[in-house]
This record gives C-alpha cells, sequence and structure tokens, in this order.
C-alpha cells in the first residue's frame, strides 16, 4: 500500500486528487495539507511513502512547495516528492529539483500519467512529465543561456521590481553580489539592462 499525503491550497484539488486515488486498490490518502508548514508536519507525523505537493499556495503563504520540499528531504526518514503544479517555468523546475524533487507533474496530466508517476516515486524513480523532461534536456543542450538557482532568484526579484539594494537585503548578500549575479545574468542573456533581462529570461520560458 502506497500512504499518500496531498498538499495543494486549494480544498477541491485536493478532494479530486483524494477520490481518484480512492479508485485504486494499492494507494491510501493518510492525510491532506493547505499550507507549506502543514504538509512538512504530516511527512513527519504520518509517516507517507510519497508527498504530493503543490508549488504555490495562497497570497499570504512566504514558503512555497520548494521550500517545503527541501525541508521535508531533510526529515530523518524522508519520503518522496512529486510536484503537481501549474507552472512550468525553468526557475519553479529548478527550484523543485534543486530541492530534492523526484519528480515534476502539471496539473493537466492525464489522470493514469499521475498515478503511473506517484508509482514511480514511492519507488525511488524519477518521474518527469514529458514537456517537463524536454525543458531540462534544453537546458543541459545549451548552457550559454542556463542561469543558475541563484541568479534566477535574482532575476525574479527584479522581475517583482526591487532594487540592487532590496535584492541583497532578501537574500542576505552583499549589494556588490547581486552585481556581479546580474553581470553574468547580462552576458548570458546577451543584454545590456535589468529590463532586457527580464524581457528575455520570460521570452525563453526562465522565468514565469
Amino acid at each position: 500500500m502506497i500512504r499518500l499525503v496531498i498538499a495543494d491550497d486549494h480544498p477541491i484539488v485536493r478532494a479530486g486528487l483524494t477520490a481518484l486515488f480512492s479508485l485504486e486498490d494499492d494507494f491510501e490518502v493518510v492525510a491532506e495539507a493547505g499550507t507549506p508548514d502543514e504538509a512538512v508536519a504530516l511527512a513527519e507525523r504520518e509517516n507517507p511513502d510519497v508527498v504530493l505537493m503543490d508549488l504555490q499556495f495562497g497570497s499570504q503563504q512566504e514558503a512555497t512547495g520548494a521550500d517545503a520540499t527541501r525541508r521535508i528531504r531533510a526529515l530523518e526518514a524522508p519520503p518522496y516528492v512529486l510536484v503537481l503544479t501549474n507552472y512550468d517555468s525553468d526557475a519553479d523546475i529548478l527550484s523543485a529539483v534543486e530541492a530534492g524533487a523526484s519528480g515534476y507533474l502539471l496539473k493537466d496530466a492525464p489522470p493514469h500519467e499521475l498515478i503511473a508517476a506517484v508509482r514511480a516515486a514511492a519507488a525511488g524513480e524519477s518521474a518527469l512529465a514529458p514537456v517537463i523532461a524536454s525543458r531540462l534536456l534544453n537546458r543541459m543542450r545549451a548552457p550559454k543561456i542556463s542561469l543558475s538557482g541563484r541568479e534566477i532568484q535574482v532575476l525574479e526579484l527584479v522581475a517583482a521590481g526591487r532594487s540592487n539594494t532590496e535584492v541583497a537585503e532578501e537574500l542576505f548578500v552583499s549589494e556588490t553580489t547581486v552585481k556581479s549575479h546580474l553581470a553574468h545574468i547580462f552576458s548570458k542573456l546577451n543584454v545590456t539592462s535589468r529590463t532586457a533581462a527580464v524581457s528575455a529570461a520570460r521570452r525563453q520560458g526562465i522565468l514565469r
């Protein structure tokens, strides 16, 4: 029996997923979480095999699914985490994979694909939606436009209108470090301004 925790901030999504897995003989949904913190607490308490994790929770939630994934994977006996989300930007994929997610699926995946992915995750295998696998392969084939996780974080904050000083404060680094990251970003994207960098990153699917 595969024990499952479902983490999503939409009750109707959790109910639909619970109903879907109840149709299978080898699944048991042991708990549902509506916030990243709840997901971590339930992962520790319920000892599931897999946590099905959304990436973005309600706007009042500062933590993300990637944050929760990192904390869950750091537990003493960590369950596997499978991301199920609407978002497919490089920044989202990279943050989830770097946090230790075993797989990454989009919410428009057919039910049979989702069920197969959870079984694969429970068996310790990776489970990536074809579009996600393709995106990661493209990153590997085109390293010249591959930004690091930290560079993507900097660019996301720039896209949100933060100044260099604000980016530095938020990431707990010096302003000089932020400027260095921006210089690398400009070089990789072949641009000369913050606005052009954000525009190029969105065009290439690096940012949402």
